[in-house]
């Protein structure tokens, strides 16, 4: 089925009629079960007694998450009577995300064979029958039985897709009842309100869900324009990180992904082949030049500019197409270190279709390290993918290998919405599913992909009293000090994380913070130490902690230290998850995601794809300091954050509005781009933006 106006028509309606659903379920959930009240006042747990075991131990958690979005301390989360409305609204709309996101990627994998039958027809679906006749009715009803027919399906995926299918995430705390769960499996399917006079049949209806683009298109249709238009008018700018995304949540048409990958991605294999690769003809909008010249290692080319002879005819266009281009020589690299980073990544539209290209590369990097041509099996930048390359027995081994490794090592995505880091995964292992399916290997010969590089842009927890707790816990008495400067630095700056995504300067502010304390360090005990964590001084005598270094002994310390606090983050999530509470893994999740958005601002990146937000950023983010050239709109200080944010040569490829290349306001960035974009030339690479 080809995604006409009027088949998104229905699939948004679909989408629509499903969230509302969900929404209504939940709030009636918290109210009627939990006694968490939309107003945001909570009932005694002593109240809710009548609960059996697990709605009570429901009732805590959720308690423990509002409790944690107010960045209370634990110990207030159980008898905490009131927290913020706008929290209750968003643990609904999580919850409700959650779920709608879960029951489509079944419906998706369904279509692909990745599972049986499971949502396609409800309780009468093929896995679900099978089942039954293992666990009989020793699960209750069949709603119940249902139910943990789907947990289980959950838990098996989670082994590879764990930021959406985690049973025991914060986000997926409630389950929707027999009939709002019936209703959304009928907008599913193609036979509820949503459908009705389309004359779809439901096998007609299925065919949705063969389509990659399906998911982009639930992403981006989750929010209506309802919801969008009143935001616009109550508010020229985002008021808030979920505005700021809601605003600017559309799916990028598949031609403009393709041009903009052909020519990023594509066009540095292009180059650092020779122009000896497939993708030339696979890439439809690549752009090339009749008469290419590929120069040599430290060849010049000659002058591009002719002496001006006032006396000669004008070149026609067909001259100008057909003279001669040389094109500078670009080093073979290992395609493991190709990094293409998308920093508004949404559905990781771009993604998907760069993964085809890196496909084709990675086949290609095989010939080469198994071809004749030593020299460019010597170079030092692809020298290691041939040592890489050789301890497969077969390219077969090694092909079945690279939808991992291109999930793993090739493509980054940065989002400021939590729903994006679940379609992206999603998205991006859907795309590697197919990949061995087409390859004809079998679901349990494929390699298992442990982890990816999406992250969802967020403030580091709130709660001091679990910081200073994770300071004490993981470091020794003499080190604690620094790094509890150091982790209290990091939290401050990433207040913004939510509002300012990618334009978050986060890794200099790191730098900053470890290269302030070292002069302190190096300073000495010459000035009144400041007290660390003084909020936390309840206790007479405790809670403090004074910024003494001299428990440092070791310059070697100062290089070594941003590992160890990621390294210590880990312990304590172990610790957390076996019986340390539910919000202490909260803090510790939040905290290792929080470091990984840290981790991805730190790389550099040979290709970055965007389809950034337009118009005024958040207005907690006034960016004006630190993008003092952007003009107070929010594409251009992608624009500016991104060029920093390549390697040397690296492409960027964006869709951007005109103004930019005409207001007074940005005047100094079209001069800065001019001046990068002439260096670029002179030392001979390319920029395309």
């Amino acid at each position: 089925m080809a995604f006409d106006q009027q088949t998104r028509n229905l699939l948004q309606r679909t989408v629509t009629a499903c969230r509302r659903t969900l929404d209504r379920e939940f709030t009636a959930q918290l109210q009627e079960l939990y006694g968490i009240q939309p107003d945001g006042s909570l009932a005694p747990l002593a109240s809710l007694d009548h609960l059996g075991d697990e709605p009570l131990q429901v009732a805590r958690l959720l308690r423990e998450r509002l409790n944690h979005l107010e960045a209370a301390q634990p110990a207030e989360a159980q008898t905490r009577t009131r927290v913020k409305p706008e929290h209750v609204s968003r643990v609904i709309r999580e919850q409700a995300f959650t779920v709608l996101n879960r029951l489509a990627a079944l419906r998706l994998c369904e279509e692909r064979g990745l599972v049986l039958e499971c949502v396609r027809q409800g309780t009468t679906s093929e896995g679900f029958q099978l089942f039954l006749t293992s666990v009989g009715n020793a699960l209750g009803d069949t709603h119940e039985a249902y139910r943990t027919y789907l947990h289980c399906l959950f838990d098996e995926l989670a082994l590879d897709l764990g930021v959406l299918f985690d049973r025991f995430s914060p986000l997926a705390l409630l389950f929707p009842r027999k009939d709002a769960l019936e209703e959304v499996l009928h907008e599913l399917n193609g036979s509820g309100k949503a459908a009705e006079g389309d004359g779809l049949s439901p096998e007609q209806f299925a065919e949705i869900w063969k389509a990659d683009e399906t998911i982009g298109w639930i992403y981006q249709y989750y929010n209506d324009e309802a919801e969008r238009k009143q935001m616009r008018e109550e508010s020229s700018a985002p008021r808030n990180s979920r505005e700021l995304a809601v605003r600017n949540q559309f799916f990028t048409p598949r031609y403009v992904v393709e041009f903009l990958t052909d020519n990023t991605l594509g066009r540095l294999w292009y180059e650092m082949s020779g122009g000896a690769t497939s993708l030339k003809e696979k890439c439809r909008y690549l752009v090339r030049r009749p008469t290419e010249i590929f120069l040599k290692p430290d060849e010049l080319p000659p002058s591009a500019i002719p002496p001006l002879n006032p006396d000669a005819e004008p070149s026609s266009q067909e001259e100008l197409l057909r003279a001669p281009v040389h094109i500078p020589h670009r080093p073979l690299k290992d395609p493991r270190e190709i990094r293409l980073l998308d920093p508004a990544c949404g559905s990781m539209h771009f993604g998907l279709y760069a993964f085809d290209l890196l496909t084709v590369i990675y086949d290609e990097a095989w010939e080469i390290a198994h071809g004749p041509d030593d020299a460019a099996k010597s170079a030092e930048t692809f020298a290691p993918f041939v040592t890489f390359a050789a301890s497969f027995p077969d390219k077969a081994a090694f092909l079945r290998e690279v939808p991992r490794l291109i999930v793993e090592h090739n493509i980054h995505g940065i989002d400021i919405d939590p729903r994006a880091a679940q379609i992206a995964g999603l998205s991006l292992w859907l795309r590697a599913q197919r990949a061995w399916h087409q390859a004809g290997v079998k679901p349990a010969d494929r390699p298992r992909i442990t982890r990816s590089n999406l992250v969802c842009a967020e403030p580091m927890p709130g709660e001091k009293e679990l910081l200073r707790e994770f300071v004490e816990q993981q470091f020794p008495a003499g080190e604690r000090p620094a790094f509890a400067f150091l982790l209290k630095t990091v939290f401050d700056r990433m207040t913004l994380a939510g509002e300012a995504g990618s334009l978050l300067r986060i890794e200099e502010e790191i730098r900053a913070a470890i290269a302030e304390a070292k002069r302190l360090w190096k300073a000495g005990p010459k000035h009144e130490q400041a007290t660390l964590f003084p909020e936390a001084g309840a206790r007479p005598g405790q809670g403090e902690m004074r910024l003494d270094l001299s428990g440092i002994t070791d310059e070697q310390f100062w290089e070594r230290a941003e590992q160890r606090i990621y390294d210590a983050l880990e312990a304590y999530a172990e610790q957390a998850e076996n019986g340390g509470g539910f919000q202490r893994r909260l803090f510790a999740d939040d905290a290792a995601q929080g470091f990984a958005f840290i981790d991805l601002c730190r790389k550099r990146y040979d290709v970055v794809l965007m389809n950034p937000p337009f118009g005024s950023p958040a207005e907690s983010f006034e960016g004006k300091e630190t993008y003092p050239n952007s003009g107070r709109d929010i594409y251009a200080m992608f624009v500016e954050r991104m060029g920093a944010m390549r390697t040397s040569g690296g492409r960027i490829g964006a869709i951007l509005p005109r103004t930019g290349l005409f207001i007074g306001t940005m005047i100094d960035l079209r001069a800065q781009r001019s001046e990068e974009h002439t260096s670029e030339l002179q030392s001979r690479q390319y920029l395309v933006c």
